[in-house]
């Protein structure tokens, strides 16, 4: 990571000066948001013997829930919205993880913007918001939040780049989170990634635990869906491209939750000549969330910033599709993304 010796300091300073602190990160939390959030909250407890609590906007998927099990320090707005807020009124220091700005924040964001405390970022995402806050670490060259976030914790003088140094668990949330946002090391690994690994595992963490978590705890509706959707959703065009939608009608038969459909995205592109592969899924609050991954050079950045309202990495992307905005009704989504393709790809 390129976070310079003072950036550091600076950071270590704010957290030594704080009493309560208050770690976040974006709406609908992915596993590196959970993971790093985790990760930072047991760090400042655990070893700086911080008052730090997670707050974040609404609660996991089941698929990465287990991220943040029996942790008392973690409150979801969506459930508990007087407790979030008190946590956030009551503290004077904010760290905001894995996106570029409060506008990611969902039902948080009017709160983050009218906070009077302290404010820093750790993101590895495009067009940080600095102006929004004191002290940024941004970096887009990197796997993951928690990649970040872990080069950030080694160059603590109480860690003195000893992975082993570490909470056992934050250890553990670091490289869960690394491990989603590479969809297990198969997009975004850099050379420090293995070594971010490497290390963890040398300090004691389980990562065949967290495989069996992840990828090996679905639920039987889950796998149906999967199935059903690759058989009679998915369509391939002669462009490289395929794309899948889902309606709501869909994730009322299959009892599609929260995480239920992660990685479901991926599955188009091990189709030899697919380059591009996008995921809609229908959401209740009139717009349809959009995934896209792609391969090699194909920026899926660009067709979500162009078409879809959205914006991520080079190869992983998303963004949304309003409906009564971009289209007049749900039925148009399957035609717009046709269009939005051809444009697109030429």
């Amino acid at each position: 990571m390129k976070a310079d010796k003072s950036a550091i300091s600076a950071l270590s300073s704010l957290i030594d000066s704080a009493e309560k602190i208050v770690v976040s990160s974006h709406t609908h939390p992915d596993g590196d948001a959970l993971g790093s959030t985790v990760a930072l909250v047991e760090y400042l407890r655990r070893s700086r013997g911080k008052d730090a609590s997670g707050v974040i906007c609404n609660s996991p998927g089941r698929d990465i829930a287990f991220i943040c099990d029996g942790n008392g320090n973690i409150t979801f707005h969506d459930s508990e919205p007087e407790k979030a807020e008190s946590l956030i009124a009551g503290s004077d220091l904010l760290i905001l993880l894995d996106c570029n700005g409060f506008s990611r924040t969902d039902s948080l964001e009017s709160i983050f913007k009218a906070y009077s405390g302290r404010k820093v970022l750790i993101d590895h995402h495009m067009y940080p918001e600095r102006d929004s806050f004191d002290l940024v670490f941004s970096e887009t060259e990197i796997s993951s939040s928690a990649e970040l976030l872990y080069g950030i914790l080694l160059r603590m003088d109480d860690v003195a780049m000893a992975p082993e140094n570490l909470p056992a668990e934050s250890a553990a949330a670091l490289l869960t989170g690394m491990t989603t946002d590479t969809n297990n090391f198969s997009n975004s690994v850099y050379p420090s990634t293995l070594e971010m690994a490497s290390g963890l595992l040398r300090a004691g963490v389980q990562r065949d635990a967290i495989i069996d978590r992840l990828y090996r705890s679905g639920s039987e509706d889950r796998v149906r869906m999967t199935g059903y959707m690759q058989w009679q959703r998915m369509v391939t065009l002669p462009s490289g491209a395929a794309y899948i939608v889902i309606r709501s009608k869909d994730i009322e038969e299959f009892r599609i939750v929260e995480g239920d459909t992660e990685g479901l995205v991926n599955i188009p592109l091990t189709i030899g000549n697919i380059r591009i592969s996008l995921l809609l899924r229908e959401d209740p609050a009139g717009y349809f969330r959009v995934s896209i991954r792609s391969k090699g050079d194909l920026s899926a950045r660009e067709l979500a910033a162009g078409w879809f309202n959205g914006g991520g990495h080079f190869n992983a992307s998303g963004g949304r599709l309003y409906i009564g905005k971009d289209i007049a009704s749900p039925d148009d989504a399957v035609p717009y993304v046709e269009k939005a393709i051809m444009e697109y790809l030429g």
